[in-house]
């Protein structure tokens, strides 16, 4: 029997039978039965792929790996990960009908973070399984693979499978400080691209201006993908000390890099590109003080071509397909003009009276959809107010942003709570067909009034004879993002209710079961939170042995799975 045979192909003869499906070469020995050397097989794959090692020849052993220091995970909570794990499927033959079944496979990340924050290291046996869920899912990945820590990352080199482990992180190297110089640049000149990012963030965080330094050492070597990424780590902490780096890298060869340096250097309000765009901005944009019924109006004089200076600065020559030169131009420099310039060009006047001012000729949306991505850029949560508008104020006739993809990048702006109190007010006066964009930027679990909100607009839909499936998307991030403790308020939801006149055939009965299984899921959050939270057991860290860990974590995935 040989091990280089594929998984798929023993599963092709499974599916198909024996009889009608020859299994692969090598499989079967002579005068062996097909059906049993065809089991045996895949019983050997299993145990190839939980050990999470691919076939080969026998080299040398690799070097044991690294220590993670990190301390074990409570006995229920390991018992949970490996159901969470082992459920990464939706179960065949549902037909789209989920039941009252919580869905496992959603709770994972949020299960992930809990155990990363609470300082745990994954079991050993369960790193296969951890590192195939994290192949499969790019959200999972940067949660799984802190979990994972450095052990993780040393298996996933012995599988091609999981190299985007690799691309991906520091490779379990410890970082060294900021101040230990030679250690810095050695690393910094020697390490793998991860492990320089890795590198880079890290001195930022203890010392900006040794990192800018660092930074400044390579730069005009590093290829144009990488300074694109070193430079994108400036955002963290980004201050004025900043700028004349910036300001230099807007004169780089690479188009990506100085849209990434003007970027950063607008939203810094006292750099030398903000005030060479406000003077631009102030010449597009002014106020007319008429006599009219209408009093004072904004007029808008889009730029009439764009030069050399302003594409230096950051400005895309070029508009995207169905954009108008002149107002794609425009839009560019109000979003990076700083907003404190406006109040006074137009009047001395507030935010919230400014976004209401009219417009000339037709440019209101594009001046305000301008204000509403500079605002975001700025993180400027007053102008974000003005832009939103009050929350009881219609999608289509609000004082500023009117789409709801601006909305949610307004709202991220505001603190926690006003983020989730507008939603909850905008879900009580418009209902959820357009709140579940608005919904992905508010902190979870969800605060009081906001979950009582969207439990209430889902009440309201079921009373009116719709279908649950119209809110399948609210109803799941219900399910992730309730407070669990709202489980009990719950409950009388879950009863089937009389059909009412005019509703949609059966669809009493489907509401039960989504509530049937927003209840259990809320339980089992509940439950899994409480277990990682219960006193762990501090043992002392071990180096690895030859011994495996007893297997916990189910029978592997096939490959590709």
């Amino acid at each position: 029997m040989t091990l280089t045979t594929p998984w798929e192909d023993l599963v092709t003869s499974a599916l198909l039978g024996t009889d009608r499906r020859t299994p692969p070469a090598g499989t079967v020995a002579p005068g062996q039965d097909a059906p049993v050397a065809l089991l045996d097989a895949a019983a050997l794959h299993t145990v190839r792929r939980r050990a999470g090692l691919l076939p080969a020849r026998a080299a040398a052993r690799p070097e044991p790996a690294p220590r993670d220091d990190r301390r074990e995970l409570p006995e229920p909570a390991r018992r949970r990960l490996a159901q969470l794990l082992a459920d990464r499927s939706a179960p065949a033959g549902t037909g789209g009908r989920r039941g009252t079944t919580p869905d496992l496979t959603e709770l994972l990340p949020q299960w992930l973070t809990a155990a990363n924050g609470h300082g745990y290291r994954a079991p050993a046996a369960a790193l296969p399984a951890l590192l195939d869920a994290a192949r499969g899912r790019n959200d999972l990945r940067p949660h799984a693979l802190a979990f994972a820590g450095p052990r993780g990352l040393w298996l996933a080199r012995f599988n091609p499978d999981w190299k985007f482990a690799l691309r991906g992180a520091s490779g379990g190297a410890v970082l060294p400080g900021a101040q230990d110089t030679e250690a810095v640049r050695e690393l910094w000149e020697q390490g793998l691209f991860a492990e320089r990012v890795a590198l880079l963030a890290g001195v930022r965080a203890q010392d900006p201006a040794a990192a800018r330094a660092l930074l400044g050492t390579t730069w005009s070597t590093e290829r144009a993908e990488d300074r694109l990424m070193f430079l994108d780590s400036l955002r963290a902490g980004l201050s004025d000390l900043d700028e004349p780096f910036l300001e230099e890298a807007l004169s780089d060869r690479s188009r990506n890099v100085r849209a990434t340096a003007a970027e950063l250097l607008s939203a810094l309000p006292n750099s030398a590109l903000a005030g060479r765009m406000a003077a631009r901005a102030a010449t597009c944009v002014s106020l007319v003080r008429t006599g009219g019924p209408t009093g004072p109006t904004v007029i808008v004089e889009a730029p009439h071509e764009c030069d050399a200076a302003m594409q230096r600065d950051g400005v895309s020559a070029t508009p995207p397909s169905g954009r108008g030169e002149r107002s794609w131009w425009l839009g560019q420099l109000v979003e990076a003009t700083p907003l404190s310039v406006w109040p006074e060009r137009l009047g001395d006047r507030t935010p919230e009276d400014i976004v209401t001012l009219p417009v000339l000729d037709d440019w209101t949306d594009e001046l305000h959809a301008a204000w509403c991505r500079a605002a975001v850029r700025q993180r400027d949560a007053r102008w974000a107010r003005a832009l939103l508008g009050p929350p009881t104020a219609s999608p289509a006739t609000g004082p500023g942003a009117s789409s709801l993809a601006e909305r949610a990048k307004l709202l991220a702006t505001l603190s926690v709570s006003e983020r989730a109190s507008w939603v909850a007010e905008f879900i009580a006066a418009h209902g959820l067909s357009e709140a579940f964009q608005l919904l992905g930027v508010c902190a979870v679990p969800w605060s009081g009034p906001l979950g009582r909100a969207v439990v209430d607009a889902l009440d309201i839909a079921r009373d009116g004879g719709s279908y649950p499936w119209s809110f399948s998307g609210v109803m799941g991030l219900a399910e992730r993002c309730l407070d669990p403790a709202e489980a009990p308020h719950l409950d009388i939801l879950t009863a089937t209710p009389d059909e009412a006149e005019g509703a949609s055939p059966g669809a009493g009965g489907y509401w039960s079961e989504a509530f049937q299984r927003l209840v259990s899921t809320l339980r089992l959050r509940a439950a899994m939170m409480s277990e990682l939270t219960e006193p762990a057991r501090l043992s002392e860290p071990t180096e690895p042995t030859d011994e495996p860990e007893p297997p916990d974590a189910g029978p592997p995935s096939p490959p590709g799975a």
